[in-house]
């Protein structure tokens, strides 16, 4: 075996196991969505989310990994069988992943303000119309997770809750605003702070709502109880704090689809030279 020959082995093989292995991760993903859905319960009591947002992330997990199975195993058989014409399409698939993530980066790094006023004013138009619809909650509930975790409320402030007309009140010094908000770090023993239920019937230090489901909302008193920051600075300093990793991870994606994609179209052109060599001997 000449050493061409045995290179094109050598790569045959590297772009056969790395495309196994991501066959099985993109398996593992895909039954990971599936389990999300038969048991929705025990995640919607540990994540936060309504059986209706968890539903869509289960999903898009299935199709994430529904599409990775697709793609890995077409580069499995395309570089076991040598087939070319596996190789070029899985080259171009990988292509036109990788223009559409450089192609997503120049523009949200260009349209960084256009884009930051398009997510403000979505997401203040979900304050205003806090459950309007009661049949299309996904956009409430999701924020109301997010206010959960980065532990913030409303956009700007609190006071984005305040002049929401479906969440006014009879009295001038407190205001409803979602559980969501409420700062567990304040002590909630107060008489002032109540819980409203869904039936519309306030009961004094009641359980904190879960954020994500429509457990009612809570009657604080202007600027306490409540987290004094807004999700936009925390959004801003989540993706400070979390600027190496995310870009980190964006390049590591990158190079191995370079990777791939230089394996892929070596191994294609190639192998006409090792068949013409072949023939020839024939």
């Amino acid at each position: 075996m000449s050493a061409q020959e045995s290179c094109l082995s050598l790569i045959k093989y590297l772009l056969f196991v790395f495309n196994l292995f991501f066959f099985v991760l993109g398996g593992l993903i895909f039954c990971f969505g599936i389990w999300i859905l038969v048991d929705k319960t025990s995640f919607v009591s540990f994540v936060g989310l309504s059986f209706m947002s968890l539903q869509i992330w289960s999903k898009a997990l299935a199709i994430s990994g529904i599409l990775t199975m697709g793609l890995a195993l077409m580069g499995c058989v395309g570089a076991l069988k040598e087939l070319r014409c596996l190789l070029g399409l899985y080259f171009g698939v990988l292509l036109l992943l990788f223009v559409t993530q450089i192609t997503l980066g120049i523009l949200i790094s260009t349209q960084r303000i256009r884009l930051e006023r398009k997510v403000k004013d979505i997401v203040q138009e979900t304050i205003q119309n806090y459950y309007s619809d009661p049949e299309n909650t996904e956009a409430e509930e999701s924020w109301e997770y997010v206010q959960f975790q980065l532990r913030c409320c409303g956009w700007n402030s609190p006071q984005d809750w305040y002049r929401v007309p479906s969440l006014s009140n009879n009295e001038s010094d407190s205001y409803n605003v979602p559980c969501s908000c409420r700062n567990l770090s304040v002590a909630t023993n107060d008489s002032s702070v109540f819980q409203k239920t869904p039936s519309s019937q306030l009961s004094r230090d009641g359980p904190l709502a879960r954020p994500g489901q429509k457990t009612g909302f809570c009657v604080v008193l202007a600027n306490s109880y409540t987290y004094r920051e807004g999700c936009s600075r925390n959004l801003q300093k989540w993706l400070h704090n979390n600027l190496i990793s995310i870009v980190g991870i964006c390049l590591g994606v990158g190079l191995l689809e370079l990777s791939f994609m230089s394996l892929s179209i070596f191994l294609c052109r190639n192998l006409d030279q090792v068949y013409d060599r072949l023939a020839r001997y024939r």
